[in-house]
């Protein structure tokens, strides 16, 4: 707007006449003869006849410049003008600019803050839904589990819903004595089993992730049959294995968990760990599996299922013990004790040896799920600093195999 532009610079002073008065009158360097006809005036009209054939060439150049001066000199001083009328105006732009400058910044600074606040509504609301999602699932398997207890009703007017376990819990209390080690005491009733499998669904991981994540177990199995998964859950490795032609069944202590079995049509019944191998004809299993069990049991019970299982294996046949690595103290800190029925962690070097101890041979430990290289301590990169650098380097490295290893392990045997 022409408002806004910045007013040309006052008046610029004009050259200095009196000089330009002086080139006038100062180019001429040949005189006219004075008046006169002495014979001093011949002798000085011959000398200047003399010179001016040398000096005409001289003030013909002076005479030209000193036009040229006269002719030139307003342009030159408007042009000044212009100039110094273009800076000022260029300033006066600039300043105007930095205020806008200053405006924008202004405006971008209250931008940055409301993305912030929106960023801040956005991650809210992100939690209440997680939240409600977590929410939905659980009553979902509610209703799952009233309609299955309705329907049992129905069928059976004169019965009573049985007070079973809680599924988890019921595999991880050592037994007292006078009591059946296969059905130890639990503080959960059956009808909360439908919680433990949002817990499954919100924290372990989707079906989708966990069937990715066993799938990893498969060529183990390949060659098998009559493979028996010791805490089916939802049923993804059973899943698997049928996918793959190998004939497999699952038990699980929760029923809402071989509820969801069934509904895949996955052979899947509702039993302790223990009391269901010792009902099983020795040499009757060609596998066993068990994923994320092992930390849900007493010391007692785990070495009376891994005797147990080594009797109803064939031999040459495989078991699989997957279990969180509490040796990854993020594991630890993060997976296990984040779980209520979780009751004793067990040490890769404990797990090795109680299943070279049972009997099993060629025990290996195969650790999975690495903690992300991008989210573990990052090393220093100064090679200025010596020494020190390699030293606190070192240190990293050491850390990082302390909290930031592999989150879960798994051991891995043949039953001789």
């Amino acid at each position: 707007m022409a408002a806004d532009k910045a007013p040309l610079p006052a008046a610029v002073p004009p050259p200095d006449r009196s000089q330009i008065e002086r080139l006038n009158t100062l180019y001429r360097i040949i005189e006219d003869a004075p008046a006169g006809g002495g014979l001093k005036a011949r002798l000085a009209s011959g000398a200047r006849r003399l010179l001016g054939r040398v000096l005409s060439r001289q003030q013909e150049f002076n005479a030209a410049l000193v036009d040229h001066i006269n002719r030139n000199l307003p342009l030159q001083f408007e042009a000044h003008r212009a100039t110094l009328g273009l800076i000022d105006w260029v300033s006066a732009s600039v300043e105007r600019c930095e205020d806008a400058k200053d405006v924008v910044e202004h405006h971008l600074q209250a931008l940055l803050a409301r993305e912030r606040r929106n960023d801040a509504a956005v991650a809210a609301l992100a939690a209440q839904h997680e939240e409600l999602r977590a929410a939905v699932s659980v009553l979902q398997q509610a209703a799952h589990g009233l309609r299955r207890a309705i329907e049992e009703l129905q069928a059976n007017p004169t019965s009573q819903i049985p007070n079973s376990k809680f599924p988890p819990d019921l595999a991880s209390r050592m037994p007292v004595p006078g009591e059946d080690p296969g059905q130890p005491p639990s503080q959960f009733a059956a009808a909360d089993s439908y919680k433990y499998v949002g817990f499954e669904d919100q924290f372990r991981g989707s079906p989708e992730e966990i069937r990715k994540r066993v799938a990893e177990y498969l060529p183990i199995f390949e060659k098998t049959s009559d493979v028996l998964d010791v805490g089916c859950g939802r049923g993804e490795f059973l899943d698997l294995l049928r996918g793959n032609g190998v004939r497999a069944r699952g038990i699980d202590v929760n029923a809402a968990m071989v509820d969801v079995c069934r509904e895949k049509k996955l052979d899947a019944e509702t039993a302790d760990a223990l009391t269901y191998l010792r009902g099983l004809p020795d040499g009757s299993l060609g596998g066993l599996f068990a994923a994320q069990v092992i930390e849900h049991l007493e010391p007692r019970y785990l070495t009376q299922l891994l005797d147990a299982a080594f009797d109803k294996l064939r031999p040459g046949a495989p078991i699989v013990l997957e279990t969180i690595n509490p040796a990854c103290w993020f594991a630890f800190f993060e997976s296990y004790i984040r779980d209520l029925t979780h009751v004793r962690p067990v040490h890769p070097d404990t797990l090795h040896y109680l299943l070279i101890a049972t009997g099993f041979q060629h025990v290996d430990i195969k650790y999975r799920a690495p903690y992300p290289d991008a989210e573990k301590l990052q090393p220093v990169a100064s090679p200025a600093l010596g020494d020190l650098v390699e030293t606190l380097n070192a240190n990293v490295e050491k850390i990082n195999r302390l909290l930031f290893t592999y989150l879960d392990y798994a051991a891995v045997g043949i039953r001789a």
